[in-house]
C-alpha cells in the first residue's frame, strides 16, 4: 500500500504499520501505536510498527479491547486498515482468556470456555505431559499437575493461547512491614507519587506482572509499595552487588524494618533474611560444568527459593532475566511475582517468557509525560558522527564483519570530540561509557578520571559512586557495569562511546542513568558518538528505537559542527511535581553494575 500524505499511518498487509514522523499527528499516533504494536526499524522519516499476538496480548492485559485498537488504527490511517488484519487482531484479542488456571476442590484446573477448545488442547503432545496423570476432567476442566502450572502456560502461549491464571498464590511467611512517613537518613517528607500508587495498585489487582517505568522513575519505590501492601517475606533479586545493596539501602531507609530482618545474598555474603536481596550472578552460579537435569544440582543457590516461605519475588531488570532462572520460574507459579524494568525489549526474543512466567504487561507510564511532570530530567539526545582516518579506513574495508564493528566503535577520531565535549560541560557532571577495555583505558588515561570495569572491587566502585554523587569528582569512566542500577542523581551529562552491537535495552538503560531529577533541574544531556557510514552508525540507528518509541529524537551532529554548537539550557526547576488523579496505561497513556565481563 503506498504512502498517503494525509495521514500519519500506513498499514500494510504484513501487519507492519508505517508511521510518518513529519506528519502534524505524528506524536498522537506514535503514543496509540505503543500501546499494542513493537518498533521494529527506522527507516529515515518512516518509522516501521510491527503488530504481533505478543503485542496484543500485552494490550489485553492492560484492559484494551479490539475495537479501541482498531479505531485508533482507523483514525490516524483515514480508514485503510486491510481486512485481514482487523480480523487477525480480533482473533488475538478474542483468545485472551479463554482458556484459564483455577483452583478448586484442591486441584488445580485447566478451564476452557468451549468444550470443543478443550478437547484440541488436551490432544496437543505438547501439553499432555502437564496434565494430571489421573486423567480426571469435566467437560470445561481438565486437572493440572500443580508443579507444571510455568511449563503448561509456556506451552500454550505457543500455541497461541495466553492463559489467564487465576489460580491464586500462596501467602507467604507474614512480615510486619509498613512504609515511613520520612525518610530515615534525611528526615525528609515521603510517600509514593501518584503513578507509582497506580503501578501498585495495578500489580495487586492481578497478583503477577511487568511493571515498566523510565530509569529514575522510582521502579524501586514501586517494589517498596506493593511489598508493604503484601506484608510478607519477599525474595529480590538484582543485577549486582551494587544494585543489591542499593536495594537494601532503600529498604532500610524508607521502611520499618531493621538490618536484621534484611540479608544480602551475592559472592560477598550469604544473608538469609524475612526480606533477602540475591544477584542474578549468585543464583546462576555453576560449580561444575555437567549435563543434570536437576536445576538443584546445576545450581545450587537455586536452594534460596525454597529456604523461606517466599509470598513474593521481585525480579528487578526483569528484562535481563537469565534462561537459568526463567526455568526456576517456571516452579515458582503460585508465589507472586512482579518484574520491574524501564523497557521489555530483549535482544534474544524472549519477551513471550517473561509474558508466561512473570506475567504480561500491568502498568507502563510514558517516559516524555513523567519528564513534563518534573518527576524525571528533561533530557536532550544527540548523535555526533564522527569521521574516520584514512588508514583506519583501510583497515575497516579488510576486516571481518566483527572486527568491523570493533574498529569502528573504538575509532580514535571520537576522543577529540570526547575533549571537546567535557570543555562544553566543564561545570556539569559526566559519565564516560563504553564496550571495550582498551579504548576506556585510554580514554581514562587521557583526560584522568578513574574508570570502573568488571574487575573493578565493589568496595571501589562504591566509593568512586558516592564521590560522584558527593561533587568529589565530576567525571566517570565506566564500562557495561554503568548500565544497570547506579543512583547519581547528580549525573546530567552522559557520553556513549560504544555499545553492545544494536542493542536497544542498553540504549534505554544507559540514557536511565541520567534521568533522575536534578536538584537545580538542568537538562540532561545523552551523547552517542559513532563512527560515520560505517556499521557502528548502523548499529546506533537500531540502538535508538526504544527512545524513538517513547517520544526521544536524536539530534545529528557532524564533529565538525561541535566548535559552532550549543546545546540548550533548559530551567525545568518550575515544572509541577504531581501528575493527573489518574494515569493508567490501560485508559489510554501510552507508556539499576553488571556482571564479570568488561
Amino acid at each position: 500500500m503506498a504512502l498517503r500524505p494525509e495521514f500519519p499511518l500506513t498499514i500494510q498487509a504484513d501487519r507492519t504499520v508505517w508511521l510518518e514522523t513529519r506528519h502534524p499527528g505524528y506524536e498522537p499516533a506514535r503514543d496509540a501505536l505503543a500501546r499494542f504494536a513493537d518498533l521494529e526499524r527506522s527507516a529515515g522519516p518512516i518509522h516501521v510498527y510491527r503488530i504481533t499476538p505478543l503485542s496484543i496480548w500485552n494490550a489485553a492485559a492492560l484492559g484494551l479491547t479490539a475495537a479501541e485498537i482498531l479505531e485508533d488504527l482507523e483514525r490516524f490511517s483515514g480508514g485503510q486498515v486491510p481486512e485481514g488484519l482487523r480480523e487477525d487482531i480480533r482473533t488475538w484479542m478474542a483468545r485472551y482468556g479463554r482458556l484459564r488456571l483455577e483452583m478448586g476442590n484442591g486441584r488445580l484446573w485447566l478451564v476452557a470456555d468451549d468444550p470443543a477448545l478443550l478437547a484440541w488442547v488436551r490432544a496437543q503432545s505438547v501439553v499432555a505431559p502437564f496434565l494430571a496423570p489421573s486423567g480426571e476432567a469435566e467437560a470445561d476442566r481438565v486437572a493440572v499437575e500443580p508443579r507444571a502450572r510455568g511449563a503448561l502456560k509456556q506451552a500454550l502461549l505457543y500455541l497461541g493461547y495466553p492463559v489467564e491464571d487465576m489460580a491464586g498464590y500462596v501467602e507467604g511467611a507474614r512480615l510486619d512491614l509498613r512504609l515511613r512517613s520520612t525518610s530515615r537518613t534525611t528526615g525528609e517528607p515521603f510517600r509514593l507519587r501518584p503513578y507509582q500508587e497506580e503501578a501498585v495498585e495495578a500489580f495487586l489487582r492481578a497478583g503477577s506482572g511487568v511493571i515498566l517505568l523510565p530509569c529514575g522513575a522510582g521502579k524501586t519505590i514501586v517494589g517498596l509499595g506493593v511489598m508493604a501492601r503484601l506484608r510478607t517475606a519477599t525474595l529480590i533479586i538484582a543485577t549486582s552487588t551494587v544494585a543489591a545493596r542499593q536495594w537494601i539501602t532503600e529498604i532500610l531507609d524508607k521502611t520499618d524494618l531493621s538490618p536484621d530482618q534484611v540479608g544480602e545474598y551475592t559472592g560477598h555474603r550469604k544473608q538469609i533474611r524475612p526480606v533477602t536481596v540475591a544477584t542474578y550472578q549468585i543464583l546462576t552460579h555453576r560449580p561444575h560444568r555437567d549435563f543434570e537435569e536437576d536445576l538443584l544440582r546445576q545450581f545450587p543457590h537455586f536452594r534460596l527459593f525454597s529456604a523461606l516461605d517466599w509470598g513474593l519475588i521481585i525480579y528487578d531488570e526483569v528484562h535481563l532475566l537469565p534462561a537459568p532462572v526463567f526455568r526456576i520460574t517456571a516452579q515458582l507459579q503460585a508465589r507472586r511475582r512482579l518484574g520491574l524494568t524501564a523497557t521489555l525489549v530483549r535482544e534474544d526474543g524472549l519477551e513471550r517468557e517473561v509474558f508466561a512466567l512473570i506475567g504480561p504487561k500491568r502498568y507502563e507510564a510514558p517516559w516524555r509525560e513523567l519528564e513534563a511532570r518534573g518527576w524525571i530530567a528533561a533530557a536532550e539526545c544527540h548523535e555526533i558522527r564522527v569521521p574516520m582516518a584514512s588508514e583506519d579506513r583501510l583497515r575497516y574495508v579488510a576486516a571481518s564483519e566483527k572486527e568491523r564493528y570493533r574498529l569502528a566503535a573504538t575509532n580514535p577520531a571520537k576522543e577529540p570530540v570526547i575533549r571537546q565535549l567535557l570543555a562544553r560541560h566543564e561545570e556539569d557532571t559526566v559519565l564516560i561509557i563504553g564496550q571495550y577495555l582498551d579504548q576506556l583505558e585510554r580514554i581514562a588515561r587521557a583526560i584522568h578520571a578513574p574508570l570502573i570495569t568488571g574487575r573493578t572491587p565493589v568496595t571501589e566502585r562504591e566509593r568512586l559512586f558516592d564521590q560522584l554523587r558527593r561533587g568529589e569528582i565530576r567525571r566517570l569512566v565506566v564500562s557495561r557495569v554503568g548500565n544497570f542500577a547506579i543512583d547519581l542523581p547528580d549525573a546530567n551529562v552522559l557520553i556513549q562511546v560504544s555499545g553492545t552491537f544494536g542493542s536497544r535495552q542498553e540504549e534505554a538503560q544507559r540514557l536511565g542513568r541520567i534521568l533522575r531529577p536534578k536538584r537545580n533541574g538542568i537538562l540532561a544531556h545523552f551523547y552517542t558518538l559513532v563512527t560515520r557510514d560505517t556499521v557502528d552508525q548502523d548499529y546506533a540507528a537500531r540502538r535508538q528505537l526504544f527512545l524513538v518509541e517513547q517520544g526521544y529524537r536524536y539530534e545529528i551532529l557532524e564533529a565538525e559542527e561541535l566548535s559552532h554548537y550549543h546545546p540548550a539550557v533548559v530551567d525545568v526547576a518550575a515544572w509541577p511535581r504531581a501528575l493527573p488523579p489518574r494515569m493508567s496505561a490501560g485508559n489510554g497513556s501510552s507508556p539499576d553494575g553488571s556482571g564479570s565481563s568488561a
